[in-house]
């Protein structure tokens, strides 16, 4: 009996020896995508994915539709804090995204010392794959940052835009040219010199789009062969979905455009799109402005999905937050519904109030623009408050130095109206969602830290992250 049992003992251990050691030839074995694409949305969480999902239900009188991002097969969830605080900002948790290390709020692909830490564009870089970075905020930015600069804080986007020179991404896009052009030139400026960097590009063969004005000519290239481009559309970030007009490309635009570019070069390429302007609308508490940018992001999924179904065997997708804004939830107070119908008639940002001391004009811009020509004794009330705060000066308690008393008021009443409600006008350290699919997604799935998202993807492609010396 002993003999019996010390024997079933034995192949057992042979069996999980032998197991463990199939699992790490097979990690090790697996093949690495050819093209990359990471999707982040700047203040996604959950329940932003959710409302936008339920809002094109109720668009689409179709209680079926999902989001793309919400198809996926494989699901994890992240946590975000950075180094020193439980909630983080962009700049931390875009570090950890792209190089899998925590930092404190506000440092730029550097650990607190100053070290600088590798990057997943950069080892991108150095294997000798295509790189894009796109964005709806200023390519100087945060999230766009953290891929290809290194710098001790997030608002040197002076400083941000040189390193770009040296970065090799092949593929940028985005807003923000203020930070790329000389203080005494044709374009405003937010830099302290005269150095034009939109020449300094041009000069390392860059094909050029700058402005508005460039935008058709953006829609109209076709890359032949391996080409390189900078497309730099507005003075600050891109409008918001919402407020978009045709005159500025769509997220999924800049999206389809950079897989043109960069699927002429052999080597595969890694790009990161940036869905930045979710962050803004949570920040103001725009319910209708989040909506809209999560399905302009969703619409930018949609486009990497259709490249992957031509190279399944080959592409890998991956949508993650940097953390969670606005502290969104669905539902208000004791009502266990929604009614997002309420936005169906919102056309504007609450950002786009552009409120001067005119009632009359206000209430004739709400009821135009946001369906508000029924408003309540209650929510009447509301805003005649928030007018007197704007006209004594006064600013709203705990938020943003650019959001009006007079903007969140309405934003919280539309959000009332469809029973949503917010509980801060910054992050919050909540876990946030992520989705993949393709060569190695089952890898991302479960629950993580986001620097993990970062190492899992460097170990897929045999990147080394590591502190630059």
């Amino acid at each position: 009996m002993f003999k019996r049992n010390l024997t079933s003992r034995i192949l057992l251990l042979v069996l999980i020896v032998l197991l463990g050691f199939n699992a790490f030839v097979f990690a090790s074995s697996q093949k690495a995508p050819k093209y990359v694409f990471y999707f982040i949305g700047d203040g996604l969480g959950s329940s932003q994915r959710q409302a936008a999902e339920y809002f094109l239900q109720v668009k689409t009188g179709d209680n079926t539709v999902k989001l793309v991002m919400n198809q996926f097969p494989v699901a994890g969830i992240n946590t975000t804090h950075s180094l020193d605080s439980l909630v983080t900002d962009s700049a931390a948790a875009g570090t950890a995204l792209a190089t899998g290390f925590k930092t404190d709020n506000g440092m730029i692909a550097q650990l607190p010392d100053g070290t600088n830490v590798k990057t997943l564009v950069e080892a991108a870089e150095e294997k000798g794959m295509a790189t894009g970075i796109i964005t709806t905020m200023r390519l100087t930015h945060a999230t766009p940052a953290v891929f290809a600069a290194h710098n001790q804080s997030r608002g040197n986007e002076n400083e941000i835009a040189v390193d770009y020179l040296d970065s090799g991404v092949e593929f940028f896009a985005g807003g923000g040219y203020r930070h790329f052009v000389p203080q005494n030139g044709e374009l405003k400026s937010k830099r302290k010199d005269d150095r034009n960097l939109i020449e300094e590009f041009e000069k390392l063969g860059y094909k050029i789009f700058v402005t508005e004005n460039d935008t058709e000519k953006f829609r109209n290239y076709k890359p032949v062969g391996k080409e390189k481009v900078f497309a730099v559309f507005t003075y600050s970030h891109l409008p918001y979905e919402i407020d978009r007009n045709d005159n500025v490309p769509s997220l999924a635009e800049l999206t389809q455009k950079g897989i043109e570019v960069l699927s002429k070069y052999e080597n595969g390429f890694f790009m990161m799109v940036e869905g930045g302007k979710i962050d803004y609308a949570s920040h103001a508490n725009d319910p209708a402005g989040v909506i809209h940018d999560v399905l302009a992001f969703d619409k930018a999924i949609a486009k990497a999905y259709e490249f992957y179904k031509q190279h399944p065997e080959e592409t890998l997708i991956v949508i993650i937050g940097d953390h969670e804004t606005g502290g969104f939830g669905l539902g208000f107070g004791d009502n266990y519904f929604l009614k997002l119908q309420e936005l169906m008639d919102v056309k504007a940002s609450v950002d786009s109030i552009r409120y001067k001391g005119d009632r009359e004009a206000l209430y004739k811009y709400l009821a135009e623009n946001f369906g508000l020509d029924d408003l309540t004794d209650k929510e009447k009330a509301e805003l005649e408050r928030a007018m007197d705060m704007a006209d004594a000066g006064e600013k709203i308690e705990n938020g943003p130095s650019w959001l009006s008393p007079v903007n969140a008021a309405v934003a919280h009443i539309v959000s009332e109206r469809a029973n949503l409600f917010w509980t801060t006008y910054a992050h919050t350290g909540t876990a946030i969602p992520m989705s993949a699919i393709g060569v190695g997604a089952a890898n991302f799935g479960g629950f993580k830290d986001n620097s993990e998202i970062a190492k899992t993807m460097a170990d897929l492609m045999g990147f080394k992250l590591t502190e630059l010396k």
